[in-house]
């Protein structure tokens, strides 16, 4: 009779699932819905995905599907975009109804909804005025922000310099570098390279960069209360917190109002100016959550490109002749690269376009979210829909990048050697969610680069043939493996 009563218990637990499963899947508004595989109940299509290389299931789906289709991880509907018309029509054409932000589980478990990556509507639009004018005041944008980089790629040089052309892994010292530039516009100064709250706070991102690939996105509810990567994930973002928090408590102690000093000063003087409104976004913990947001993001997306850009030339060394060449003819050896050489160096140029093509960092984009229930070609998506703008079937598009597997500069020369534009090169993304900081991103790539190979020949560890190009692959983001490489002063 247990048994029995058991069996009965179990019995009716699915099929109230299996109810629950299809109001939800019927709760939608009237119209048609792209079309998709169909979806099991809670698991939905996970078993038809490899949650390992999720792009290439997408792209195997949009084959059958077409270029706008449903699926479901676990009970999330997604609706994904692929394929550079439909994308273009729904974050340009269709900016407005586009622009939500889609939080996956972890996302919105780590940044809970705060600051500007992942905050929606009236919060957002404030969020990103404030922190668009605030950059521009301290630099972002100005010649004083590429004397910063300047500056920071000779301590970048010199760091490498005194490795005596001994083999060893370059990440570290590529995110220190790029990270002070934006420490320098939030937090208001660069830190020593020895500073051990910072090689903490590195080490933290290295890490996060490994833990990414999470099966608590698929089943958040459950996971949260099992062991896996996630809890070290979350520990360590709560940890680069509490490290924000501090510098922001020591801002808050020497303010000066009439003098602000970084973005952590301006927004303390924007939560004084509105104290008195009590619907305010201009909070500690939207503070702390926003300069987190631009520290990780400004940190991340620049070092990881500089580090695959070194792999994949290892493996190129004829390319990498050809970019001394160049450099050797528009800069010389006795000064530092600037933007304004950028013009006269159309194969550096490509060569840097066609690293952040071929990495293809993040594959699927941020999440995004239809913003009401929008009208998309023939298709109604319902409102707060989370949306896969994908980035991948533009960069690796065959029409537009010919053989788009192989890193080739000439995907970004005219057959003149002059640099060629493509609309469909898109890393940042676009839209009214395209990357703030993509003006810096692109200034400390090239100068960066620039500067590296402006004083140094490549040697890779192993035969160049035998250089290893595909990513480690995670749920958001490509990573390149770990490697040593010798700089040899030129």
């Amino acid at each position: 009779m247990e048994l029995l009563g058991a069996t009965t218990i179990f019995l009716l637990v699915c099929i109230s699932c299996l109810l629950l499963f299809a109001a939800w899947r019927s709760a939608s508004p009237k119209g048609k819905q792209p079309p998709g595989p169909m979806a099991l109940p809670i698991v939905g299509n996970i078993l038809q995905l490899n949650p390992h290389n999720l792009t290439g299931s997408l792209k195997e789906l949009s084959k059958k599907y077409g270029p706008v289709f449903t699926i479901y991880l676990g009970l999330q509907k997604i609706v994904v975009l692929y394929g550079y018309d439909v994308v273009k029509e729904a974050l340009i054409d269709q900016a407005d109804d586009f622009s939500g932000r889609g939080n996956l589980p972890l996302l919105k478990k780590l940044f809970q909804g705060t600051g500007i990556v992942t905050s929606n509507g009236e919060t957002w639009k404030q969020l990103r005025r404030f922190t668009l004018t605030t950059l521009r005041d301290f630099g972002m944008g100005k010649k004083s922000i590429e004397q910063r980089i300047q500056e920071e790629a000779h301590f970048l040089v010199e760091r490498i310099r005194n490795t005596h052309e001994r083999p060893f892994n370059p990440g570290n010292f590529l995110v220190h570098a790029v990270s002070n530039i934006i420490c320098s516009i939030i937090f208001g100064d660069r830190f020593d390279y020895e500073d051990k709250k910072f090689l903490t706070l590195i080490d933290l991102l290295e890490e996060n960069n490994k833990l990414q690939d999470s099966l608590y996105n698929f089943f958040p509810t459950i996971w949260e209360y099992l062991p896996g990567p996630h809890q070290k994930l979350i520990e360590n973002v709560n940890e680069v917190n509490e490290f924000v928090l501090e510098i922001t408590k020591e801002h808050q102690k020497t303010l000066d109002p009439t003098c602000p000093r970084d973005f952590i000063d301006a927004f303390l003087n924007k939560m004084e100016q509105e104290k008195k409104n009590v619907h305010s976004v201009f909070t500690v913990e939207c503070l702390s959550r926003t300069t987190l947001d631009l520290f990780l993001a400004g940190t991340g997306t620049t070092s990881t490109t500089l580090r695959y850009g070194l792999l994949i030339l290892q493996k190129y060394p004829e390319i990498v002749e050809k970019v001394h060449k160049e450099i050797d003819s528009v800069i010389g050896r006795d000064r530092s690269p600037s933007m304004a050489d950028r013009s006269r160096m159309p194969y550096t140029d490509a060569v840097v376009h066609e690293i952040q093509r071929f990495i293809d960092f993040l594959p699927i984009n941020v999440p995004h979210a239809v913003l009401k229930d929008t009208k998309f070609r023939d298709y109604v998506i319902p409102k707060d829909t989370m949306i896969f703008p994908m980035l991948t079937p533009l960069l690796h598009d065959s029409k537009e990048f010919p053989n788009p597997e192989k890193f080739d500069p000439g995907h970004f020369l005219n057959a003149n050697g002059t640099f060629k534009k493509s609309d469909y090169f898109m890393p940042f993304s676009a839209g009214k969610r395209v990357c703030a900081g993509e003006g810096l991103a692109r200034l400390e790539l090239f100068i960066f680069l620039t500067a590296i190979l402006q004083n140094f020949t490549l040697k890779s560890a192993v035969d160049p043939k035998d250089v290893d190009l595909s990513p480690l692959i995670g749920l958001l983001a490509h990573i390149p493996r770990s490697y040593d490489i010798s700089f040899l002063p030129r």
